[in-house]
């Protein structure tokens, strides 16, 4: 029988990912706490950052999110003023892109990300985090 310490594994590979995955979640969050996001929030600070001006659709692309889930995690960000969508008014295309407040949340939290970084790499060891990586690769591709 399974105590409150251990962890067994499930015979379901499916929820031994998603346990695993929340698990990352918790310690990534856990780091960006102190920086006041989340590591979906800061993922997509990250991201905007890095494409600049860009729409709904090239983000979802690119992050390899579905719309609504993204347009979901925007919506925190943009009432922070975070993000602003700079398109004109009344067109449908939104066009994202970092106010000066989420730039610099941005730059605030990526040594905290950094943190999280080599907390995993020094928890799971560099060789595993590389096999774990090719892993969760070939797990990525199982679908269309």
């Amino acid at each position: 029988m399974e105590t409150m310490n251990e962890k067994l594994s499930s015979p379901c590979n499916c929820i031994n990912l998603r346990r695993a995955s929340l698990a990352i979640t918790e310690v990534y969050d856990r780091f960006l706490a102190p920086g006041g996001v989340n590591i979906n929030q800061y993922s997509l600070l990250k991201h905007i950052n890095r494409l600049g001006i860009t729409s709904v659709s090239d983000l979802a692309q690119v992050m390899r999110l579905d719309r609504t889930t993204l347009v979901r995690n925007l919506k925190a960000l943009e009432q922070k003023n975070y993000v602003q969508d700079t398109a004109a008014k009344g067109t449908r295309n939104r066009q994202l892109i970092l106010t000066e407040r989420g730039k610099a949340v941005h730059a605030a939290t990526e040594p905290l990300w950094a943190e999280a970084q080599l907390f995993l790499e020094q928890s799971l060891g560099k060789d595993d985090m590389t096999v774990l990586t090719a892993l969760l690769s070939k797990v990525e591709k199982l679908a269309p």
